[in-house]
């Protein structure tokens, strides 16, 4: 068994509590003197210690784990590639200072992406000035991902509610219906329009696309219920990241009224228990809430309850093109922000087949093997010739979670040889010898031979020795 190393969340644990190292040391049963080679990484967290933390604070195990660092990681590699190149620093430098300074790495992390904003804004006289920040939406992303997607107090909140109004399957549009009628007086008329949804204050009206089926209805009666009774509790939370009256401000409070939504069609607990014994078959759960696909699949990326917890997933929307329109994970699983992403993934395949579900055992440049499901969905308008949107959903868990899921019955998911090599974005990936790379690789000079061809398209040239 492998030691843990986790001196500074311990510390930081113990910072946020307000304790000094005599206080944390009597609740620990432990010396301060112990506790201070803990927090320095002279000693490792004992499992007594670990338990001990998580009764007193409510912290999962996991919390201390080293698998946290892998985004962070990623994360480095991306905004330091020049300086890896140089040798100026390692990977295992990096993998150090995650590990025992995250707060500096984030510091890092956050001037590289500015130095590339910079550096694409001279690049092109019509960029935007480098000191913009990112666009809502980019950091409403990072909002939810920051929280691996895991609201604890707004799911709690969400669950009392379907608890009081006796939310189950296939009685779901009646209970919301009853509850803004006889809490809120608002009714329901169709929308014949473009709008999916408008609600009319002054009339009380709430207006739904005759378009939608059953569970978007649901979806979109739970979000408006979830503004009209937790609207104080949507703007504290979106505070604590942006600042109240700004656009990020208010798409942070739709996201978290639309993460009410889903844990109030979903409850919790008996969703959670529902996916267990279903063994996380999306299908049949769709099936049995009659919700849709992709509904289903970001609710189960939600599960992080602790003492509660369901599998770890990342869960994920791409277009044809590559482009990333949701991607929230409560894993290590990282793509980089630049560059696209790997081409050799199953969410592209899923294009092919729409309808099937396909299944990939992947395994990234660092050793980290994941079991990936992804299925293409489309919606249309509804009217003929008029043009639909497709997407390909995936939902991954690292692979010492595959067993629960019933896509991984027939793999032999202890050899490393029926793993698909991916990797986190052509720009930054690793992988020097893929064939289907679309882009050089960052901070490595190509090694070009008028006398030379290659079947990988960028080749490299060797490092010194």
């Amino acid at each position: 068994m492998s030691k843990t190393y986790a001196g500074a969340r311990l510390r930081r644990l113990r910072e946020e509590r307000g304790m000094s190292q005599a206080e944390l040391a009597r609740v620990l049963a432990i010396s301060p003197s112990y506790l201070n080679q803990m927090e320095h990484d002279s000693r490792p967290l004992t499992v007594p210690v670990l338990l001990r933390l998580t009764e007193a604070f409510g912290v999962d195990p996991g919390f201390f784990s080293a698998r946290d660092t892998t985004r962070l990681v990623a994360d480095l590699r991306e905004a330091l590639a020049g300086e890896l190149t140089d040798a100026r620093v390692s990977p295992a430098d990096l993998s150090d200072l995650a590990t025992r300074l995250p707060g500096v790495a984030q510091v890092l992390v956050d001037l590289g992406r500015r130095n590339q904003r910079l550096a694409e804004h001279l690049a092109d006289t019509r960029g935007t000035d480098p000191d913009q920040p990112r666009s809502p939406h980019e950091e409403i992303r990072d909002f939810f991902y920051r929280r691996q997607n895991y609201l604890h107090d707004t799911d709690l909140a969400a669950e009392d509610l379907a608890r009081e109004i006796a939310v189950r399957p296939g009685d779901v549009l009646r209970v919301l219906t009853t509850r803004l009628a006889d809490h809120h007086g608002i009714r329901l008329a169709a929308e014949p329009g473009e709008r999916l949804h408008h609600y009319d204050e002054p009339t009380r009206t709430l207006h739904l696309s005759t378009r939608l089926r059953p569970g978007q209805r649901a979806f979109r009666m739970a979000t408006q219920l979830a503004l009209l009774e937790y609207g104080d509790e949507l703007d504290r939370q979106a505070a604590e990241d942006f600042q109240p009256g700004t656009p990020t401000h208010a798409l942070a409070r739709i996201g978290i009224a639309n993460y009410f939504a889903g844990a109030l069609i979903l409850p919790y607990t008996a969703f959670h228990t529902a996916a267990e014994e279903a063994r996380y078959d999306i299908e049949l759960l769709t099936d049995r809430h009659g919700l849709g696909y992709e509904t289903v699949c970001h609710r189960l990326s939600t599960l992080q309850r602790p003492r509660l917890r369901g599998v770890p997933f990342s869960f994920v929307r791409v277009d044809r093109a590559g482009n990333m329109s949701k991607r929230q994970s409560a894993t290590g699983f990282h793509f980089s922000r630049a560059g696209g992403t790997c081409p050799l993934w199953n969410v592209y395949e899923a294009f092919a087949a729409p309808g099937r579900i396909h299944v990939q055992i992947a395994e990234m440049p660092d050793g980290q093997r994941y079991l990936w499901t992804a299925r293409a969905v489309t919606r249309h308008r509804g009217g003929w010739g008029e043009p639909g949107k497709t997407f390909a959903i995936g939902l991954g868990c690292e692979i010492r979670h595959a067993h629960r899921l019933v896509y991984a019955d027939g793999l032999d998911l202890a050899s490393t040889s029926v793993a698909t090599p991916i990797g986190m974005g052509c720009r930054v990936c690793e992988r020097l010898d893929c064939p289907q790379r679309g882009a050089p690789p960052l901070g490595r000079p190509l090694r070009i031979d008028q006398n030379t061809s290659t079947f990988v398209p960028y080749p490299v040239t060797e490092r010194p020795v």
